[in-house]
């Protein structure tokens, strides 16, 4: 698990209670001062990826920052580990949908029925993604965000806590939507939008 934070622990815990993973270890750069979380020790800082002992066969990047999570997927893939999708017990997951490496669902989360979710996204706590959604590499919805049908994010988004995004939405690349936000308009690549309804800031 590389990132023993907040999100680090939050992810752990869906992993174990999936039956993902049974035995972890953790890379997280307060490493020495931290040496262990959850009962599940830290062995060194994410900067030693290459030498985590052989014998490691996946590895889930848990760090909330959306582009150094696809950054970082891409040295787990080259290091020859696997980096499968994370999904809670308590979420709700179409069998019709798709789920990139490394991309976690956590409790509570929906995913309707044709929603294509990229590498490493996160749909945090409570969040539904309504059927045939498309969202980019390292996108993350916040609790409680929803998106209605057919909507598009585009890669290393973020959709605050609580937002909504009206049914066949365009969201772009590295895109902010504020919390509590509705989004009922396009949003252009790079924007930050917040407020009801959502307006550039």
């Amino acid at each position: 698990m590389i990132g023993a934070g907040g999100h680090g622990r939050v992810v752990d815990e869906a992993a174990v209670e999936s039956g993902t993973f049974t035995n972890i270890v953790f890379l997280d750069d307060r490493y020495p001062d931290v040496r262990e979380v959850g009962g599940y020790a830290v062995i060194g800082q994410i900067g030693a990826l290459e030498e985590v002992p052989e014998n490691l066969e996946a590895a889930v990047v848990a760090l909330g920052d959306n582009i150094s999570r696809v950054e970082l997927l891409d040295l787990v893939i080259e290091r020859g580990l696997r980096c499968p999708p994370i999904l809670h017990p308590a979420a709700s997951v179409s069998r019709n949908a798709s789920l990139g490496d490394g991309t976690v669902v956590l409790a509570g989360a929906i995913v309707g029925i044709g929603a294509k979710l990229g590498r490493c996204c996160i749909a945090n706590t409570g969040c539904t993604i309504d059927h045939d959604c498309m969202l980019g590499d390292g996108v993350h919805l916040s609790p409680g965000a929803n998106l209605a049908g057919g909507v598009r994010v585009g890669e290393y988004s973020w959709i605050g806590i609580g937002a909504s995004v009206n049914h066949g939405i365009r969201i772009g690349s590295r895109v902010v939507i504020g919390a509590s936000a509705a989004v009922i308009a396009d949003v252009p690549n790079g924007l930050t939008v917040a407020g009801v309804p959502a307006k550039p800031i």
